[in-house]
């Protein structure tokens, strides 16, 4: 048996393993496509912008979508979700082959088609990373992430090489009907799936309002900001090598589609070597340490790929792009899944991502811009500046170090009986708490307090406050509204184990046995209305 710490550990598990394999077809057939897609950009039009939107087009939708991916992914049964991802780039893969095959294509319906296809992605990939945490122990999340990476880079490295053949032999329309035809793995094995998950008895939450409580978890949740400011600083600036990877093979190495596979491959190999690295390198440095690293190597790679005319220098510094590539954004990736709770990882991990593919998205168009209007060396060596810029953002704001915390259910919170009669939508529901303290532990509380209010807001609080009475000033009063009686339920179940530390050492230092809690409706009065305001008799003083 894998030693349970070890990158194969997750392989373990039969469904986890059905689905890294049927996920390492879908994405062999991807990049196939990919390489189809860049290189018939490139026969297509003269514009390195346009070259380099493809990529764009492919990140831009993920961007654009993956917050409200992330709230279906939450909200709904993210099998079915998944399962329309994959039938809707399906049919935009077809139609795409078709295309090409009757020489319809033109620049935009080929970056229209693939917008597409990375609009399935953007629904895809929050459901598939957060199901990772439904069909394997929590203890297994940093090893799967990594064994998630290496299989996306096994293929990376097989898959452009393998599209630059099928180009070179028989044209892009069949890179895209291969790519077609490996959906139907993955849709096989999540039609097979059958996940058992423990049912929520409360309602689920609108769209509208799972998007904010997203936005609202991730905006106070200081350690998610800093991976999401890096993730985004990344993909602007190390976007910038595969966006201009095809201008650099036709126009710097004098190479055609097989060559492009082969540099794509490059990029692949490395991954597939940083991907089973991950664990080792964790062991050795701390997180920031390795972002800073892999900031500064990725730098030096994306230097030389714009200066060199050598296809084995080149080659070479692909591979070293590719190790910092998978090592950065794996261990961003493993710092969102454990600092976030099943309740909210979609939309955590959707904000992740949006702030990647965001950056990759604009980084594409404006090192693409930068190529045209200069030259694709000069924007390469200008983005590997940025990215050690990337590197010096940790001086003022590291990264957290890498832990596990506790994130699963309190599960303290016992609904209350109440004296009158309410329905689940009724509200807002005002809570007050009072607590006696002491002037001794007043600073202590004070800032426990202080954590307390980031919690209740991240869980769904509004216009919480603290209050001293004037008559009796041990007494202090927490406060906060809740939009209705559901709301509150479910804020109170999001408490995770994490945040007991906190509450018990609130708890320990109210003097009473136990705290106060007042429950109560919140009720507008509208004085009535005399008739003869409305209805006296107008007299002129004059």
């Amino acid at each position: 048996m894998a030693d349970p710490q070890s990158t194969f550990a997750p392989l373990r598990h039969q469904t986890y393993r059905n689905m890294w394999l049927a996920s390492m077809a879908s994405n062999l057939g991807g990049l196939i496509q990919a390489v189809g897609a860049a290189w018939m950009m490139t026969s297509l039009t003269s514009s390195e912008n346009l070259i380099a939107l493809v990529q764009a087009s492919t990140a831009l939708p993920i961007m654009m979508f993956s917050v409200i991916s992330g709230a279906l992914a939450d909200s709904f049964d993210r099998r079915k979700v998944m399962l329309t991802a994959q039938f809707l780039m399906l049919t935009a893969s077809l139609l795409l082959a078709i295309f090409a095959w009757l020489d319809w294509l033109t620049p935009w319906m080929l970056l229209a088609f693939t917008f597409v296809i990375g609009s399935g992605t953007a629904l895809h990939n929050p459901s598939w990373q957060a199901s990772v945490g439904d069909v394997i122990p929590r203890t297994d999340l940093p090893a799967a992430v990594s064994l998630n990476s290496a299989g996306f880079n096994i293929t990376r490295s097989l898959g452009p090489a393998i599209g630059g053949v099928i180009v070179a032999a028989a044209g892009a329309a069949a890179a895209f009907a291969i790519n077609a035809v490996s959906y139907f793995a993955l849709i096989f094995v999540l039609f097979r799936w059958r996940p058992n998950l423990p049912k929520n008895p409360l309602p689920r939450e609108r769209l509208g309002g799972a998007i904010s409580s997203g936005l609202r978890y991730v905006a106070m949740s200081p350690n998610l900001e800093k991976v999401i400011l890096r993730a985004f600083i990344f993909g602007v600036s190390a976007g910038s090598v595969l966006a201009l990877l095809p201008i650099v093979v036709r126009d710097i190495l004098q190479g055609g589609p097989l060559t492009y596979g082969i540099m794509f491959g490059a990029f692949g190999v490395g991954g597939i070597v940083g991907a089973f690295l991950n664990a080792r390198i964790r062991e050795w440095l701390k997180s920031e340490q390795i972002v800073r690293v892999t900031f500064v190597g990725f730098a030096l790679s994306a230097a030389i790929i714009g200066l060199s005319t050598n296809t084995v220098t080149t080659f070479l510094a692909l591979v070293l792009a590719g190790i910092c590539w998978v090592v950065t954004l794996s261990l961003l990736n493993t710092v969102v899944q454990l600092s976030t709770p099943r309740w909210v990882v979609g939309r955590a991990l959707s904000l992740y991502q949006t702030a990647a593919f965001g950056g990759i998205a604009a980084g594409s168009w404006l090192w693409g811009s930068w190529a045209e209007a200069a030259t694709p060396s000069s924007a390469l060596v200008a983005a590997s500046l940025l990215v050690l810029g990337g590197a010096a953002v940790g001086l003022r704001l590291p990264m957290p170090d890498f832990q596990s915390l506790n994130l699963d259910p309190l599960n303290r919170f016992v609904e209350p009986a109440l004296g009158l009669e309410i329905q689940p939508r009724s509200g807002p529901i005002v809570i007050q708490i009072d607590y006696e303290i002491g002037d001794e532990d007043l600073e202590e509380f004070l800032s426990l307090m202080s954590e307390r209010r980031r919690i209740r807001i991240r869980d769904g609080a509004r216009n919480w406050g603290l209050m001293r009475d004037l008559q009796n000033p041990e007494i202090w009063t927490e406060t906060y509204h809740v939009p209705t009686w559901v709301e509150y339920v479910r804020h109170n179940q999001r408490r995770t184990q994490a945040d007991a530390e906190t509450t018990d050492r609130i708890l320990a230092l109210h003097r009473g046995d136990q705290v106060r809690v007042h429950r109560m409706i919140e009720r507008q009065t509208i004085p009535a209305m005399r008739d003869d305001v409305f209805h006296q008799p107008h007299i002129d003083p004059h």
